[in-house]
């Protein structure tokens, strides 16, 4: 089994999360293989890198999302049929990084970039004309300062979800969620 894990705005392959999926598999489910590419800052090349990894594996892979790559994880899972388990994911990202537009630095590549108009334009063309049923987790922190997760509830509305009261956009709690995450992933459809 073959899982593709896409990180959120100005974040990596070395995330808190990412790295924690990465012991988990490693501890107690040597076999599935994790695929963790770092993204471009641009959406439009960040999406087609992504598309391109999923793509090269075999049709059964799965997908988990953070944030921006939760969004990236729906685009990918409509088009191509696939499950997601998507944690505190973005619902409109090219509203929702207006604020940021401009010059940026990724903490954890240390790459610099401007984050512009095209960027925006590029996240609301690839906006899902739809939710398929059955085919998203859903694991949300109450407390999530950056994405509010009311909004993920109702977009996702059908799907299985979980809330964690008092988590945050971090969502400290991830650890926990993974034996569920693999074990839905692993069911037959």
């Amino acid at each position: 089994m073959n899982i593709v894990y896409l990180h959120g705005f100005n974040s990596g392959p070395q995330s808190l999360k990412a790295e924690e999926t990465r012991r988990f598999l490693q501890q107690y489910a040597p076999q599935v293989q994790l695929h963790c590419p770092r993204l471009s800052s641009h959406p439009a090349s960040a999406i087609a890198e992504a598309e391109t990894l999923l793509l090269s594996l075999p049709a059964d892979t799965c997908l988990i999302g953070s944030s921006l790559g939760g969004f990236y994880a729906t685009v990918l899972a409509e088009k191509h049929g696939r499950k997601a388990a998507l944690i505190n994911p973005a619902i409109t990202p090219h509203l929702d990084l207006q604020r940021y537009l401009g010059p940026q630095t990724n903490p954890y590549t240390g790459e610099q970039y401007v984050l512009g108009d095209a960027d925006m334009h590029a996240l609301r063309n690839m906006q899902p004309q739809g939710i398929t049923k059955g085919c998203y987790w859903l694991w949300l922190g109450s407390a999530d300062a950056v994405l509010p997760w009311q909004q993920a509830a109702r977009c996702y509305s059908g799907q299985r979800q979980t809330v964690f009261n008092g988590d945050d956009h971090r969502l400290a709690r991830w650890p926990e969620c993974l034996p569920a995450t693999l074990a839905w992933m692993q069911q037959a459809d």
